[in-house]
């Protein structure tokens, strides 16, 4: 730690510091109410948020970026908790990090990049709306009887005009100075003109108490049985995939603010150290947040001291500072997060409407959705699903054919485009067997042949010349296509000196020599 302090300047070391102490207080509130979502006690969803923060900031793949309990695990693991209690959640954190340490070992991260643009502005500006619709829930209070009911009169204007307060001051504050993060100066404002003006507005400390002392070493006491471990192992890969799914996701986010660039595989490890460590100490366990993150860029803290920080100043909060912390006004937060959907949504995305392809803009809109109403990794995967779709989709229309007649008066097809299984039935659909004259070409120079698919259409189309008793000569076909092919394989005319070296997506071993197995 002392290492990470010392490569620091005093400007870099200062900004880290003020933009880790602004994370901590922002991180309380966030922390007690996805614990209450996960029916967890508020201490472990802010056990997980120190836990998470210190290690991810240490060994973490990407400086900058915060950790912490998150809405996405909290919501998967309501049922876990209810149906079979804390110590449950607890072994499902720990297995959690183990197989996000596997990924990283074996450096699966490095797959966040075939996640396309479109589904990545859907992912951003869904994870927006959730942190707004969230916010929604503090403009409830409950009733005499105890019924949450929306704020009205007097205590809904009060809470307004804290809010528009704290916004105004992130807003403009850094065109006078910034010597001291804007967000931070919002927070300690909106808490003094409570304190000394004795406002009537509910605080961090009405949603519940933070006080508590330090995370103790706890083994999860379940029984070591096959049936308690099918029962943690389905909840423990989903959480590792949604972990894994928005902690990448955010890297690349902070990697387009900052600039710079993360390491997906170290953080990987990263994120699962620590959920291993929050799951024998307590805590709900969590991963990246974006939130938190976007807080911490804007108030200048780019290296890991910030998040080192952060997670110590939440812990002091555990300990000692529970009785001012928990007087500070939940309107000021939520001014405070309601800068961060600001800054998070991507505006941008409503001038590229009618600008890029329908099916991008579609996709998109269809990963915010998805993400607001149901979950982060059903929508990201879902995105790359369908992208992966069109993209098959428009390179199926691709493939085509120039057509002429050589010197013996044969027909020759030169083909364009690649030939995988989207564009099997257009390849199919370009040539004539019956129209066409005995002595038939296929020339594949142009062209790539790339899956099964693509091997099983030459082979057919051979089939359909045999039934007319036509010569078919294939040109420029690769030597691994002549071993696969069954039919065709013949028909190849070989030229080791003009012929392509390429490799087909299937299985060699299926086949010898063209024959099936």
């Amino acid at each position: 730690m002392f290492s990470l302090i010392r490569k620091n300047s005093p400007q870099n070391i200062k900004n880290d510091t003020l933009s880790g102490l602004t994370v901590a207080l922002a991180l309380v509130p966030e922390a007690v109410a996805f614990a209450l979502v996960a029916h967890v006690h508020p201490l472990v969803g802010l056990y997980a948020a120190f836990i998470m923060g210190l290690l991810t900031a240490i060994l973490g793949g990407r400086p900058g970026m915060i950790s912490g309990a998150t809405g996405a695990i909290a919501v998967v693991v309501v049922a876990l908790v209810m149906n079979h209690g804390v110590e449950y959640l607890f072994a499902a954190v720990l297995l959690m990090g183990f197989i996000q340490i596997m990924f990283g070992v074996l450096k699966l991260g490095k797959f966040i990049r075939l996640v396309p643009h479109p589904v990545f502005l859907g992912f951003v500006n869904g994870l927006a709306l959730v942190i707004f619709l969230a916010q929604m829930q503090q403009f409830k209070a409950p009733d005499a009887e105890g019924v949450m009911q929306w704020l009205t009169g007097t205590p809904l204007y009060l809470m307004l005009g804290l809010i528009l307060l704290t916004m105004a001051i992130i807003k403009f504050l850094p065109k006078l100075t910034t010597a001291v993060p804007s967000t931070l100066v919002a927070i300690l404002a909106g808490s003094l003109l409570t304190y000394f003006l004795g406002l009537d507005t509910r605080t961090v400390g009405d949603m519940a108490s933070i006080k508590g002392g330090l995370p103790t070493f706890h083994l999860p006491e379940i029984p070591l049985t096959f049936e308690a471990f099918k029962i943690v192992l389905p909840y423990a890969f989903i959480m590792a995939m949604v972990g894994l799914i928005e902690s990448l996701l955010t890297l690349n986010l902070v990697d387009e603010l900052t600039e710079t660039r993360g390491q997906p595989n170290r953080e990987c490890i990263g994120q699962g150290v620590a959920n291993t460590v929050t799951g024998v100490f307590g805590g709900m366990g969590g991963c990246a947040m974006v939130g938190q993150s976007i807080i911490n860029i804007k108030s200048g803290g780019r290296g890991r001291l910030s998040g080192i920080v952060a997670a110590l100043f939440l812990l002091s909060f555990i300990l000692v500072g529970s009785p001012l912390i928990e007087q500070i006004p939940i309107a000021v937060l939520v001014g405070v997060m309601f800068m961060v959907v600001i800054g998070t949504f991507e505006w941008c995305s409503f001038r590229l409407i009618g600008k890029i392809p329908l099916a991008d803009t579609l996709i998109g809109i269809s990963v915010a959705v998805i993400t607001v109403f149901a979950d982060l990794a059903i929508a990201v995967i879902t995105g790359v699903i369908l992208s992966a779709l069109v993209f098959a989709w428009q390179h199926a229309k691709q493939i085509h054919a120039e057509v002429s007649t050589n010197k013996m008066g044969g027909k020759v097809y030169k083909l364009n485009g690649p030939l995988f299984f989207a564009s099997v039935q257009n390849f199919q659909d370009i040539f004539d067997p019956k129209g066409d004259p005995d002595d038939v070409v296929v020339d594949f120079k142009n062209s790539r042949v790339t899956d099964h698919s693509a091997i099983q259409a030459i082979d057919k189309l051979a089939e359909r010349y045999n039934k007319e008793h036509k010569r078919l000569h294939l040109k420029h076909v690769s030597e691994e296509c002549r071993l696969l092919l069954k039919t065709a394989g013949p028909l190849v005319e070989v030229n080791v000196v003009e012929d392509p070296n390429y490799h087909v997506a299937v299985n060699k071993k299926d086949f010898v020599r063209g024959e099936q197995l």
